[in-house]
């Protein structure tokens, strides 16, 4: 009997296009800071389950990918798994790393890489970046908000990378505010077949107000803000939005062919709790209660 893990594919139900592989597995990180065994063990029950379809790549810091290669081994799963590989060793680590998983091919499939931008996003800094992540891996590139933050994004886009927005953390000021995740939406909007990630705090499909005091952005109201954007929508308003309803009422009127737009911009977020978002978008009916 092989003690392989199975990597099924999505169960009969699928989830409906605008939600697919939306959610990439951030367990390793705040808040959950789950143990690699206990990271690994729960992804992959994810994968085998019947909302797999909304599962997206698995992430794992540049640092701990050696504690990575061993767990796997153990587990001996039965396809490599889908990686994205967060850098937190700057950037002159990055081919080590891409090395380092490329070896292991039997175990990881690399299909991001992650990093922070510099404080000035210069084009030198991008250039190396391109040369460093094979063209088959998509990159992603977090500026940091600030002065002259959106022409990072620009930037960012206009060299082929995936912009990156962080919309919380561990302090008030890690959260944007409604305008500015607004702006980030319009430069992406604007630059034909732009595309981007966000990470942090994204843990509820609505906004709301947390243990912290602090208001959380949701999930939701980044794809319906991104609908708007896309038509011509409010969309501040559905960023600030914490009408569930309404917002589920919006999500699940658009047409195949614009929920497909949506995610052409919206590609995926970090979550370390996978069962958060899937019960979120069970308890708005916009999928079905197993």
């Amino acid at each position: 009997m092989s003690s392989a893990v199975e990597l099924t594919p999505p169960g009969p139900r699928g989830v409906p296009p605008l939600f697919a592989r939306l959610v990439d597995d951030s367990a390793l990180f705040p808040p959950s800071d789950a143990a690699m065994p206990e990271a690994l063990k729960g992804h992959f029950a994810s994968r085998g389950g019947d909302r797999s379809g909304m599962l997206g790549v698995f992430l794992c810091q540049a640092s701990r990918l050696p504690e990575l290669i061993t767990e796997l081994i153990k587990i001996k799963p039965a396809e490599p798994l889908p990686l994205a590989l967060i850098i937190d060793t700057g950037l002159g680590g990055v081919p080590k790393a891409i090395s380092i998983v490329e070896s292991r091919s039997e175990l990881l499939a690399l299909k991001m890489v992650e990093m922070p931008a510099p404080s000035d996003v210069d084009e030198t800094w991008l250039e190396r970046v391109s040369e460093f992540v094979p063209e088959d891996v998509v990159r992603v590139v977090e500026p940091r908000r600030g002065v002259g933050w959106l022409d990072g994004v620009q930037k960012v886009i206009e060299h082929g990378s995936r912009p990156k927005i962080r919309c919380g953390g561990q302090s008030p000021e890690n959260f944007p505010a409604v305008d500015e995740v607004a702006d980030f939406l319009s430069v992406v909007a604007g630059s034909t077949g732009a595309t981007f990630k966000a990470t942090n705090s994204l843990h509820r499909a609505v906004r709301h107000t947390a243990d912290d005091g602090i208001e959380h952005h949701g999930f939701l109201n980044l794809l319906v803000a991104s609908a708007r954007c896309l038509s011509g929508g409010d969309v501040r308003g559905a960023l600030a939005s914490t009408d569930g309803a309404a917002l589920a009422e919006e999500a699940r009127g658009l047409s195949d062919e614009a929920a497909t737009a949506v995610r052409a911009m919206f590609a995926s977020y970090a979550c370390a709790e996978f069962d958060r978002p899937v019960g979120d978008l069970v308890d708005l009916g916009l999928l079905d209660a197993l």
